[in-house]
């Protein structure tokens, strides 16, 4: 099949199937044409690198490629002297400068940075800002494609090429020189200016057309272009000509200038004002914070004033971003292709998100027929050849996750010959491969600072793609291994190589020069990239964002199960950061990222330029939804916490498959049993006998995953733990908390709805029953009885202290449950807009409440509104605090307004998903202080009802969480 070809500079390219005759799975980049020369094969001096009890080797397998472009020749990062032997960032949005990808092209490929776009040329920097979509005409892919309104560079420049000067955790300094001029220019994510330096001539800016000027300042101009506004600066006693479409600035004794993309014209003077406090370094730093269940992320840019004593900047927060962020914004914003982009004025910002847990397996609370659930299992495991005759790392690493996903279940099942025979299999596999020396084996390539497995696929070697994907079936395989036998998984056995495979794909370690920072993973962007060189006019990629987690979510598992908090937390990290934007960027949770004209609810592919309602293999509908659910696992569950849009998701596949589950129906009813569990248990047991799984499926699973779920319910994503490996289903009145433990001693896992559960050592728990995983060397105990949940007091608790508050009829706050549910009407807004004002107010308040500000915690809650089948209308909150009892109010949180939907039934609105509209004052502890809540209708034409009062076992309970101990 043929990758689309608008994505291509050149003619199309055949992507290879990854198997024949058979229904497949795809991952993010499409393969070069078959490359026939065996570029730096092995020698006879290569060498094995001994880890832990495994190896990789310094040298690749004879016969085989490395990175090489698209005429089979090898290349070289493409980076000036001084970052010469550093480790190259590839796989990000600006690869295309260091990785040459086309023999005809040393410049760059488009690059997104948002708002910005760029292209490298012989000339400079070309510049754009598209704010219109484009749509194919087939309907499935928009864009808003780089287009130049700009060409940044110093008067005659003509490089040969463009090399890499430096970069930052999501910055880049293209350089050109010619021998008379030399120009560079800082870009990057979130950045409104281009910070250019320019030796051996004026500085030049050449317009697309004829410019319109709105402002002449002398040193700063403000020009209209292609529709856009930019402003460019030049040294304080410079000023800029006009002649045509060529503007320029003798610098003198200076060598710098920069240029901003303008909201508007009325925006100059503020953009004047960091216009010379040029970014100079970007980093992000992440903290999870185990007790309130959050994560932490703050994003820094370090500035450095080329004149004047200005510091700080201006950044624009991409939409994970800013719903995430209480750091007050500008009312300036920007368009992208990822949704509008707001303003940050100031040297950072800080997010704080909720953590939702994975699962190592679900636990066995399902009504299948036991017989028949071992049988699936045994046959995979006796299967004659269980790996499917893999050889490579992708369909190699498929198989391991099958395998490993049947583990649980067979101990679970008691059938412990059955899970010892497992893994073995999947040890002996990795075992295999984690011996260096040839194929199958990891080869280091010091040129790239890359590992690569061998034998190679989907250009993993020649083209540095995919690594996340195949490398985290190995990680969730390894974390299996490691939960029965943890002395397989020590640093001095075989986890030394699991750990080296993260950290091609992961670097977090900073002073590690092995790897560059995060290979796969855009930090600012919150998403991984798959192509390594990003050599396409539509950017880098990512197709299944699902084998993207499945890595993050593998870190977190090994990371708890090895005892590594490090790893452990970056995969939380990973995890929550990529969860929240997939909602946004894959699945437009929210209806306010795709462009009207696109006719899709959910998107295959993400590019730079935009996003595609297709696949790199095929056009058929069930692929494309179910490339983003593969493979099915206990970190699936963030697909979960909108089950609204996995309904409409699968909606639109039926309207778009003639009212059917074709291709992969096994993973799509696992997908439906997120929502409708139900609906997933009939699909599976009257076509149980019709199907043929998908690759890295199996009926066992499958059985094991729908069944489970049909009974334990739908997630609730607004309960957390203080571990990472815990979750909360909701069936009916009846709530299962479950967690799992890998420590060697019982420990007490709470939730942040009360509740503690008491959890055995190496064990599941839940309140339906628990099991004894297996100690070193793979045994395993008998189950044991069921723990028992212990909730939190709650009538004992005195209502001054509580960080957990339900609203009651009446309007009060208290730390207990109510006795009954009621409802308190909320009164019409009256067709007005009372967006960000109360108006009519229901208040509920608690005073002589005192408490610890907890660091990076944020006010949540959950209500349980419904407007019945009225059309327009939005509930809004405001949270109060008055620190002290006062009477005044010290911190005032307004959240953004929830639109209810037109149908009668309780829906939740959270702090969480809602995000802050705005906030004024500071938090500080709490001294008999007073905490009160304003819920109040925003718009419409119709009043609403909120639910208040309701028992633990009611369900649909609405809470106030507040940051405090």
């Amino acid at each position: 099949m043929k990758p689309p070809r608008q994505l291509h500079r050149a003619s199309p390219r055949t992507r290879s199937l990854r198997r024949p005759a058979a229904a497949i799975t795809a991952l993010a980049l499409a393969a070069a044409a078959a490359l026939t020369a065996t570029v730096g094969a092995g020698s006879a001096s290569a060498a094995t690198v001994p880890v832990g009890l495994g190896s990789y080797s310094d040298s690749r397998p004879a016969g085989t490629v490395g990175p090489t472009n698209s005429d089979g020749a090898p290349v070289t990062p493409k980076v000036t002297a001084r970052m010469a032997g550093k480790a190259a960032p590839t796989n990000d949005w600006w690869s295309s400068l260091i990785y040459q990808r086309y023999a005809g092209n040393p410049y760059s490929e488009n690059l997104y940075a948002h708002p910005f776009t760029f292209k490298a040329a012989a000339g400079g920097l070309e510049v754009g800002y598209p704010t219109t979509p484009t749509v194919t005409s087939d309907g499935r892919q928009y864009d808003f494609t780089h287009t130049r309104d700009l060409t940044l560079g110093v008067a005659g420049l003509n490089s040969p090429d463009t090399k890499v000067d430096g970069w930052s955790d999501w910055t880049v300094t293209p350089y050109w020189a010619d021998g008379a001029h030399t120009f560079s220019a800082t870009i990057g994510h979130g950045l409104p200016y281009v910070y250019a330096h320019a030796t051996g001539g004026a500085a030049q800016v050449t317009a697309a057309g004829t410019p319109t000027v709105f402002s002449n300042q002398g040193n700063v101009l403000g020009i209209t272009v292609g529709g856009h506004n930019y402003g460019l600066f030049a040294p304080t006693g410079t000023s800029w000509t006009v002649n045509g479409s060529t503007l320029s600035a003798a610098l003198g004794a200076k060598d710098y200038y920069s240029v901003a993309v303008l909201p508007s014209q009325a925006d100059l003077a503020l953009f004047r004002t960091y216009a010379y406090s040029f970014v100079t370094d970007t980093k992000v730093t992440w903290s999870y914070q185990a007790a309130n269940g959050t994560l932490s992320t703050t994003y820094t840019a370090t500035t450095t004033p080329q004149e004047g004593s200005q510091t700080g900047t201006l950044l624009a927060l991409y939409r994970h971003q800013w719903l995430a962020t209480g750091d007050a914004l500008t009312s300036l914003t920007y368009t992208s292709p990822r949704g509008q982009m707001k303003v940050r004025q100031g040297s950072g910002f800080t997010t704080v998100q909720s953590v939702g847990g994975v699962l190592p397996s679900l636990p066995d609370v399902g009504s299948y027929d036991r017989a028949a659930l071992a049988a699936y299992v045994r046959d995979q495991a006796n299967a004659s050849d269980p790996f499917l005759a893999a050889t490579d790392t992708y369909w190699t690493g498929k198989a391991l996750g099958r395998l490993a996903q049947l583990v649980p279940i067979a101990d679970q099942l008691g059938d412990a010959a059955t899970r010892d025979k497992l893994l073995g299999l999947i040890k002996g596999k990795m075992q295999t491969w984690f011996t260096g020396g040839g194929s199958p084996g990891f080869a280091y390539d010091s040129t790239w600072k890359t590992l690569i497995g061998y034998p190679a696929s989907y250009g993993t070697d020649a083209e540095l793609n995919d690594h996340h994907f195949h490398y985290g079936y190995f990680v969730q395989a390894a974390a299996t291994v490691a939960r029965y036998d943890s002395a397989w998984a020590a640093d001095s056995a075989w986890g030394g190589m699991v750990k080296l495979l993260a950290k091609d794909a992961a670097n977090s370690d900073r002073t590690d020069t092995r790897f560059p920072l995060l290979r796969n993973f855009d930090p600012y962007a919150g998403q991984g990239w798959a192509s390594g060189h990003e050599g396409f006019a539509a950017g880098n990629n990512e197709e299944s964002s699902s084998e993207s987690l499945n890595f993050s979510s593998g870190l977190i598992l090994y990371g708890s199960a090895t005892g590594d908090g490090a790893l452990r937390d970056l995969g939380i990290y990973l995890y929550t950061t990529e969860a929240n934007a997939v909602e946004q960027y894959w699945f437009d949770a929210d209806h306010a990222v795709f462009p009207a004209s696109f006719g899709h609810h959910t998107v295959g592919m993400v590019w730079g330029s935009g996003a595609a309602y297709s696949t790199w293999w095929t056009a058929s509908p069930g692929m494309i939804h179910g490339i983003n659910v593969l493979p099915v696992t206990g970190g699936s569950l963030y697909l979960a916490r909108r089950q609204d849009e996995i309904k409409a998701n699968l909606a639109e596949l039926k309207a778009n498959n003639g009212g059917a589950f074709t291709d992969w129906r096994d993973l799509l009813w696992e997908f439906q049993a997120l929502a409708d569990p139900a609906a997933a248990k009939a699909n599976w047991d009257s076509g149980i006998g019709g199907y043929t799984p998908e690759e890295g499926e199996s009926k066992a699973h499958t059985y094991h995953w729908i069944y489970n779920l049909a009974s334990l319910g739908t997630l609730d994503p607004a309960v957390t733990a203080d571990t990472p490996t815990a979750a909360v289903f909701v069936n009916g009145a009846t709530r299962t908390h479950v967690a799992h433990n890998y420590g060697t001693a019982a420990r007490a896992v709470h939730f942040s709805d009360g509740t503690t559960l008491t959890v055995p050592a190496r064990s599941t728990a839940s309140e339906r029953g628990s099991f004894q995983d297996g100690g070193s060397g793979g045994t395993t105990g008998s189950p044991s009885p069921t723990p028992t949940p212990t909730p939190s007091p709650t009538s004992t608790v005195p209502a001054t202290t509580g960080n957990t508050f339900y609203l009651q009829a009446g309007g009060a706050l208290s730390t207990a449950y109510g006795a009954a549910a009621a409802v308190d009407t909320i009164p019409s807004a009256g067709g007005a807009n009372h967006d960000g004002t109360p108006y009519q107010a229901k208040v509920y308040e608690i005073r002589n409440v005192s408490g610890t500000l907890r660091s990076g915690a944020a006010t949540d809650f959950d209500l349980y509104v419904d407007a019945g089948t009225g059309v327009g209308l939005g509930q809004q909150v405001r949270v109060s605090y008055d620190l002290t009892g006062s009477g005044t109010f010290s911190r005032v949180e307004t959240f953004r307004y929830f639109a209810t939907d037109p149908v009668t039934g309780w829906e939740r609105y959270s702090g969480a998903g809602a995000g802050l509209l705005s906030a004024t004052g500071t938090l500080g502890n709490l001294d008999h202080g007073t905490i009160r809540v304003e819920v109040w209708s925003a718009i419409g034409n119709g009043p609403a009802q909120l639910r208040v009062g309701a028992s633990q076992a009611q369900g649909s309970v609405s809470v106030l969480r507040i940051p405090f101990n």
